[in-house]
């Protein structure tokens, strides 16, 4: 029997159509294998190795998957869709479209190894990009060899996705195994409120004035503190990093292994420890020790997938940019404000006339504020735990609670940078300095101080020394007075006079103290000894940079450091002068309408002067005709920046439109105004 008409016509179509499928296909998995390299792996490899990313924005397993599902699925997709529509204008411009894609991912993958292998950055490293980008996709549309290659490798994205779900450190958060270890035992009938409150990256040398106790001046409330309880002057923190230092602090043990500070990892803690009699309220940040069975932290409304996708596109944009990025990712967890959480804070009683204390209910972080709302006395014995990120960066805070913006990328190091990421640090002190005071009024109104064990202590400090800030083994072997020492005060309850005891103190020490004034026995083995027991007999200290990887310091109560000294013009009023060239200046925006009563002031200026003004200059810089501040003109930093200034005393401002000059101090002490453009 023939065939019909067309019957033969339609077989071959339908042959085509397939092979057509097929090759798309093809192309699909080149594409993926692609995209795998210049987005999925190096993304979760980043957020693999980060868990307190995820811990920090609270994100559950759900959130999580979904994150990962859009990094390995959503821009093969994207990217397939564009080559379907290509098809759509003829064979020709498909293949033409494929070979670009092939070129401009192979441009990209190019930029971050280049990066890694070359001291290339910015436009040069663009160009050779650009020619590696052109050859292969020369290469890809010249030989078969390379698109086999490409298609054998599109499995890469399912095999990053399984590395990131059950090898990465972030495994434990997405996947926990496990639901808290076993309860402590009591050894009393007396249990008293415990409220325990750790601040992060604040050294004790920060807080101590010219006689080596706490300057009252500056930091009144901490001073006020100390005069109350027991302060351990000589108390040391374990890790310059909190994923490694907070978990030994609750758990009484020495890091020992490269763990996500999850309650997975680390079954034994303070909260599993009270869990069985106390009642626990705990607020952490880059932790979540408190398993779900002890204790159900908030829920926080900008927290969720939204957040993550933001947070993750500008991980994006670092990790593909040709320029090294200088934001530490630790150094960028902002607690959000009261007001951005929606929470009430309760209204304080104005003490301090020069404090804006409406200002304070605008901006004080959301964690602390929702601390404080559960300092209530309970029918049960209660744990209150807070993890403050303060006074650690990002610094934005002035000693007053007003807020102030700055560029993200400023540079910690060099001369300048150093006194002024220090400046900041001290401002953001002054600010915790009130917390502490919120914290001291609250407690005292609900009747709580009298019965309660406080302790407020920090989990490590930081270095401000130039050629060796921050915390890592520079820091430690150059600072460790600045990195290892932290405050630690312990109000034992009813106590009423405070008392400095110098003992070798380590934060492994902290659980064994707390658990022997709670009168709680430990069911597990601790590497610390309670405050309760006789002091360590040897001086020698350990600090952990890796875990299970101890380095000995040595050194006793650091010395105070010198007092930041102010220079002799600020504060005095400026009349007209000389002209002195020109300065750009960024910051100066928020100068044209203050209003103080919203919380944020324009309390920091940078800009770049030029090269003829030499390095060593000193720039003053005056706010309604008074000098606020005396800044150094320093070598340009990446960004051409010459010089900051940061006005901490608010005071200087006032509503509506301020006036900005700047002036060049001669050596003579005379000023020559600069025009600013």
């Amino acid at each position: 029997m023939a065939d019909q008409p067309g019957t033969g016509q339609r077989t071959r179509r339908w042959r085509w159509g397939w092979g057509g499928w097929r090759a798309e296909a093809g192309r699909l998995l080149e594409v993926a294998a692609l995209l795998g390299l210049v987005i999925t792996q190096p993304l979760l490899d980043v957020l693999g190795r980060s868990p307190d990313f995820f811990l920090f924005h609270r994100a559950d397993r759900r959130e999580i998957l979904l994150l990962v599902a859009l990094v390995a699925v959503l821009p093969t997709v994207a990217v397939g869709l564009l080559g379907l529509a290509g098809g759509l204008l003829g064979p020709t411009v498909r293949a033409g479209t494929h070979t670009l894609l092939v070129g401009l991912l192979v441009a990209a993958l190019a930029v971050q190894v280049g990066r890694q292998l070359t001291p290339l950055r910015g436009v040069p490293l663009l160009l050779l990009a650009g020619v590696a980008g052109a050859v292969g996709a020369y290469a890809h549309r010249r030989w078969r060899a390379a698109g086999r290659v490409l298609r054998v490798a599109g499995v890469g994205p399912l095999i990053f996705v399984g590395l990131f779900l059950f090898a990465s450190p972030t495994a434990p958060v997405v996947l926990p195994r496990g639901d808290g270890g076993a309860a402590g035992t009591a050894t009393g009938n007396r249990h008293p409120p415990v409220v325990l409150l750790v601040l992060d990256e604040l050294p004790l040398v920060s807080l101590l004035g010219p006689d080596g106790g706490i300057d009252a001046q500056r930091f009144p409330h901490f001073a006020e503190l100390a005069a109350a309880s027991t302060w351990y002057r000589n108390a040391t923190g374990v890790s310059g990093w909190t994923p490694y230092a907070l978990p030994a602090m609750l758990t009484g043990r020495y890091p020992a292994q490269p763990y996500a500070p999850h309650y997975s990892h680390y079954p034994d803690n303070l909260f599993t420890a009270f869990g069985g009699l106390y009642d626990i309220r705990a607020e952490e940040s880059i932790t979540r020790l408190c398993p779900p069975s002890r204790c159900e932290q908030p829920v926080m409304p900008e927290q969720g997938l939204g957040v993550l996708v933001r947070e993750t596109g500008q991980l994006l944009r670092q990790v593909t940019s040709p320029q090294d990025s200088r934001i530490d990712p630790e150094n960028s967890y902002r607690e959000r404000t009261a007001e951005e959480a929606g929470i009430d804070a309760a209204e304080p009683v104005p003490d301090d006339p020069k404090f804006r204390w409406d200002s304070l209910n605008v901006n004080q972080p959301a964690r602390f504020t929702s601390f404080l709302n559960g300092l209530t006395p309970a029918p049960r014995p209660t744990l209150h735990f807070l993890h403050l990120l303060m006074p650690h960066s990002p610094w934005a805070y002035l000693p007053s609670g007003a807020r102030y913006e700055a560029p993200e990328e400023f540079p910690n190091e060099g001369d300048g940078w150093v006194d002024l990421a220090r400046a900041r640090h001290l401002a953001q002190l002054g600010y915790t300095d009130r917390l502490i005071g919120e914290t001291l009024r609250t407690l005292r109104e609900t009747g709580l101080w009298d019965q309660a064990l406080v302790v407020v202590t920090a989990d490590h400090g930081v270095s401000f020394t130039k050629g060796a800030q921050g915390r890592g083994m520079d820091a430690i072997r150059a600072a460790a007075d600045e990195v290892a020492w932290v405050p630690t005060f312990v109000k034992t309850p009813g106590q009423r006079t405070g008392r400095v005891d110098d003992r070798n103190w380590e934060h492994v020490d902290l659980l064994p103290t707390i658990a022997d004034e709670a009168a709680i026995s430990l069911p597990w083995r601790v590497d610390g000894r309670s405050a309760r027991q006789a002091p360590r007999t040897e001086p020698g200290k350990v600090f952990y940079d890796r875990p299970a990887e101890p380095t000995p310091i040595s050194g006793a109560v650091p010395d105070p450091l010198p007092p930041p000294a102010p220079h002799p013009l600020v504060g005095t009023a400026v009349a007209d002068a000389a002209p002195g060239g020109t300065v750009r200046i960024g910051g100066q925006d928020g100068f044209r309408a203050v209003d103080p009563d919203s919380g944020q002031l324009p309390a920091l200026i940078w800009g770049t002067l030029p090269e003829q003004v030499p390095d060593g200059t000193l720039l003053a810089v005056a706010v309604n005709g008074t000098v606020a501040s005396v800044v150094p003109v320093v070598a340009p930093d990446p960004a051409g920046r010459r010089f900051a200034a940061l006005l901490a005393d608010d005071r200087f401002f006032r509503a509506g439109a301020n006036r900005l000059d700047l002036y060049l101090v001669e050596p003579a002490g005379g000023l020559r105004q600069l025009t600013i453009s």
